[in-house]
């Protein structure tokens, strides 16, 4: 059966996003056809696949999965595509709710320019000592929305991002689920600087939304920078993160807030 796809971006993180509130994909086939169409070389291409679904708690509902198969709880980048998509599509308000793993997340859109409230982050953990091949790394772990370990850099186009990361990745100190792993240089008091080895891709990513927020919470915790923040990607675009600060008790209202692309449209015929 054909199926009807849009391919879209945002600030080089990529999506396939399918409209599965009328089941074109049955959920016991999403992990194969995940795996074959995010194929660069033999398929269509991305860094995961999002299928729009029926929500009776929000807007809309997304099934997310990463291009390996995996099923990811939260995207940032992901959330902001997907939203722009509902409204191109007029199946949701430009401002509107979007059923996560993680939790309701509101959106605004403004044309390519898409704003995401995210949930609250969890499971602070600071000063983590990790062993690598003979070398010690301090690491920041926050969960929002998913997890990530952060390490702090002078120099982020110097680190080895695909070998640390995956050796952190998989490290017993954040087994059995894993992390993604950002790396992080402060550029000004209200800038970052950041790179992603993302679980699930396996590989570096030219941006990752949570692992922005992450980043940048958790720098702000080091008193290293202050809201708003804008940060460069691998991709060379900017995404800004904007939040209350501690002072003392849980951040809140954490929004995350960028360009989005749509790549183009099209029938895939066989998968």
């Amino acid at each position: 059966m054909a199926i009807q796809f849009t391919k879209m971006s945002g600030s080089g993180n990529d999506f396939i996003i399918i409209d599965n509130r009328d089941p074109v994909i049955d959920d016991e086939k999403k992990v194969d056809f995940v795996r074959r169409v995010c194929d660069r070389k033999m398929s269509i291409g991305a860094d995961g696949v999002i299928f729009v679904e029926n929500s009776d708690q929000a807007d809309i509902k997304w099934d997310f999965y990463n291009d390996d198969g995996s099923s990811a709880e939260m995207c940032g980048n992901g959330g902001r595509c997907v939203a722009r998509y509902a409204v191109e599509k007029k199946i949701a308000p430009a401002e509107l709710t979007l059923e996560t793993l993680a939790g309701i997340i509101g959106a605004k859109v403004e044309g390519a320019n898409v704003k995401v409230k995210l949930t609250s982050p969890e499971n602070l953990r600071q000063d983590i000592d990790v062993e690598l091949n003979g070398t010690h790394f301090q690491v920041d772990s926050l969960d929002t929305g998913v997890p990530h370990a952060i390490i702090y850099s002078d120099d982020v186009e110097a680190v080895n991002v695909k070998d640390v990361g995956n050796g952190i990745r998989f490290h017993d100190k954040f087994a059995p689920a894993g992390t993604n792993v950002d790396f992080v240089q402060k550029v000004g008091d209200h800038a970052l600087k950041v790179r992603t080895y993302e679980r699930g891709v396996e590989n570096e990513t030219l941006a990752c939304g949570t692992g922005v927020v992450a980043s940048v919470l958790l720098s702000s915790y080091k008193n290293l920078v202050q809201p708003p923040v804008d940060v460069e990607t691998r991709g060379g675009e900017f995404l800004k993160v904007d939040f209350h600060p501690a002072n003392g008790g849980p951040v809140k209202d954490v929004y995350l807030e960028g360009l989005t692309r749509i790549a183009f449209e099209g029938t895939l015929a066989e998968y």
